[in-house]
């Protein structure tokens, strides 16, 4: 009989779980009001299904002024400082669940640019990435954004001070290398500051041991999901029987044998339901 496991650490991670429990409670306690979530709540297209099901709907900034006064929720993303405006001056209502940590990064670098104007903020992170665009927004759009070694020559400037700081779910060792490139390239003083999540540094490594222990790995996640592309990139370097899925019909049964082991796993985006969902999928394929 096949064997099914779902890893007990996969799943929402805090940010995620604040911003669907405020919507959920929203819903329930107004039934009679919908709810505009400013973007998808979060990078898994089934749960923002399970959600548009109870009274949920997604909306993108050109719609906010179009709009007759309504109720609004920033996702755990964030947003920069001209979309509060955007929402208050349209006579809205406002929920925020930005996640603590993005909130934090966010505080720090609005910080950083105000006591700082003549030095580079440089932001490693995915370019058009909603935190990403948060993020750029406290330094009036001056920040730099790098995604990649080769940009660094390209675009920062070798005799201006650097501010140095992180999208909260870029890799670790990305993160790392960036750093060190910056400092050989650099004839200016450097301040580094890791402020990538502590969860997302941690899940790399309880993911790839958690993958040890298995014949077959179902990784699911949205493919929008900049941690999933993350997490999945763990999961294949450690178990090369690694397979990428956003919603069970796209499991293969060739994939498994009635008597191997499968983990199942995903990223901070994915829901526990869905993970369930994916190990019974698995498991009725030999019943």
């Amino acid at each position: 009989m096949i064997d099914v496991t779902i890893d007990s650490r996969s799943g929402f991670c805090f940010g995620v779980v604040t911003a669907v429990k405020k919507a959920e409670e929203f819903m329930t306690e107004n039934h009679k009001t919908r709810l505009h979530c400013l973007g998808h709540i979060m990078h898994n297209a089934e749960e923002v299904k399970r959600l548009e099901k109870l009274g949920m709907t997604t909306i993108n900034h050109t719609q906010i002024e179009s709009m007759d006064p309504a109720t609004i929720m920033i996702r755990a993303h964030g947003e920069p400082p001209e979309t509060y405006d955007l929402i208050k001056n349209q006579n809205h209502k406002l929920i925020d669940a930005t996640c603590p940590v993005v909130l934090k990064l966010q505080q720090r670098i609005r910080q950083a640019y105000l006591k700082h104007p003549d030095k580079q903020i440089v932001i490693f992170g995915k370019k058009g990435h909603a935190e990403v665009i948060g993020l750029e927004g406290q330094t009036d759009n001056t920040a730099i954004v790098i995604s990649n070694n080769s940009e660094i020559p390209e675009i920062i400037d070798p005799n201006k001070e650097i501010i140095l700081f992180s999208q909260t779910t870029m890799p670790l060792h990305a993160f790392l290398e960036i750093e060190k490139l910056l400092h050989g390239f650099s004839n200016k003083e450097i301040k580094s500051h890791n402020t990538i999540c502590k969860r997302v540094i941690n899940r790399e490594k309880e993911l790839s041991e958690f993958c040890k222990n298995f014949d077959v790995i179902v990784f699911i996640s949205g493919k929008n999901s900049s941690n999933g592309q993350l997490l999945f990139q763990v999961c294949i370097q450690t178990n090369k029987n690694s397979h990428f899925i956003s919603s069970i019909n796209e499991i293969n049964s060739d994939w498994f044998t009635d008597k191997c082991t499968v983990g199942v796993c995903g990223a901070t985006s994915t829901p526990l339901w869905l993970m369930e969902q994916t190990a019974q999928a698995i498991k009725n394929i030999f019943d």
